[in-house]
């Protein structure tokens, strides 16, 4: 099945928007959603929605099996141990919080050392800001290189024995830099580090194995990777989840509840208080299913041959600013860029207006768009069910915005 039979699975990207058949180059933002995501979540809403683990009646049993089922699609996704290791959290954003305020709080103090780098996404530096400054702990930053890219040599020299935690994005939702977790994993523990990876631009397009990788922490979203928004994964180490504690309190995650005192249920569910996401979990466990039939090998060839054609096509275009690496096999599926003299938001508007949808704006991205030295920039990403049909149609309009900016100056 290549990308134009599985484009057709998708319903939204079937319709015509101002006049024009919809190419959809925005799915590092947010993915589409295949009919067999859409239909698994309609079934539970229409046959079996009860709430799970507290009945025993005959929907709340279906519920709670298909919601237990979807984590271990998740486990066996990512290749975690066991299904203790996976917290179903409202996204990536909720989960890196928990980890900052709940593993970070009990193990970081005054004068311990926080890395990152400048090309995060604003959810995985504020909860390093706000830790550091309710512990008194120094936040450092990693030096990239001119293309963005990270250098081991100074990985090494910047994690040192202050280190407590290291958290980094897998691939950057801005320059496509595809990050080497491993390695870096392995330096961090060499100093009792944790490593912390932002998974979110990863998982969609490319084999996970958090085991392999040895990354202490692992956080994605579903609605990046054909799942419905409002669910994502915590993946953590058994023994480090074990020793943190919740840091939402309720039904569902409780043992024991006293006039007085409170225990808590074993993992994964002390972390999910209250009614879960049942339904997202069940559209992830599908997303995961049609993902995994496709196959992930084949989603990274196909982005890797989409993203190499696009960086011809649009290297040729005068005036045009790609930023990040520009081997495609060192990169992800998206390529931020900039039109000479054209706002990022003006070349949007006029992609819009020809049915092209990307992406304008800072990308919740600030500190490396200081260090690109631009305010904001213009980002197509790729996904499954793009082609380079698609891609010739965002570079002829891109020559078209160019030149009608060019008329009007």
């Amino acid at each position: 099945m290549d990308a134009t039979e599985i484009k057709k699975l998708f319903p939204i990207l079937n319709q015509e928007v101002n006049g024009h058949p919809l190419v959809y180059l925005d799915s590092a933002a947010t993915s589409q959603k295949p009919v067999s995501v859409i239909e698994a979540m309609e079934t539970y809403y229409r046959q079996y929605n009860s709430n799970v683990h507290r009945g025993v009646h005959t929907l709340g049993t279906k519920a709670t099996d298909q919601y237990e089922g979807a984590r271990e699609k998740v486990r066996a996704f990512i290749k975690a141990s066991s299904t203790e290791e996976v917290i179903f959290t409202r996204g990536t954003t909720t989960a890196l919080n928990t980890i900052a305020y709940s593993y970070g709080r009990a193990n970081v103090q005054q004068d311990d050392e926080i890395v990152i780098t400048p090309m995060e996404h604003h959810s995985n530096i504020i909860p390093w800001q706000q830790l550091a400054k309710a512990t008194g702990a120094k936040l450092k930053y990693l030096p990239m290189q001119e293309d963005g890219t990270l250098a081991l040599d100074e990985i090494k020299n910047h994690i040192t024995s202050k280190t407590k935690i290291v958290a980094i994005t897998h691939v950057s939702n801005v320059l496509g830099v595809v990050n080497p977790i491993k390695e870096i994993a392995k330096i961090a523990h060499d100093h009792g580090a944790v490593l912390v990876v932002d998974g979110a631009q990863s998982t969609p397009h490319m084999k996970i194995d958090v085991q392999e990788l040895d990354c202490d922490f692992f956080t994605f979203s579903a609605h990046k990777m054909c799942g419905p928004t409002g669910i994502g994964v915590l993946y953590g180490k058994k023994h480090l989840l074990e020793e943190m504690e919740p840091v939402e309190f309720g039904g569902e995650m409780i043992d024991f509840v006293g006039l007085y005192e409170s225990t808590w249920k074993e993992l994964p569910w002390k972390f999910e208080g209250g009614t879960p996401i049942i339904a997202g979990a069940i559209g992830l466990g599908a997303a995961i299913d049609f993902l995994e039939e496709v196959g992930m090998d084949r989603i990274l060839e196909h982005e890797h041959q989409l993203v190499a054609y696009a960086l011809e096509k649009m290297s040729a275009i005068d005036g045009l600013t790609i930023y990040g690496p520009k081997d495609p096999l060192n990169r992800a599926g998206l390529i931020t860029f900039n039109l000479d003299d054209v706002h990022p938001h003006d070349a949007a508007t006029v992609l819009d207006a020809e049915g092209i949808a990307v992406r304008a704006g800072h990308h919740c991205a600030q500190p490396l768009m200081k260090w690109l030295n631009v305010s904001s920039t213009a980002r197509a990403s790729f996904y499954l069910y793009n082609t380079e049909t698609d891609i010739d149609r965002l570079a002829a309009s891109l020559v078209k915005t160019k030149e009608y900016f060019s008329d009007v100056i």
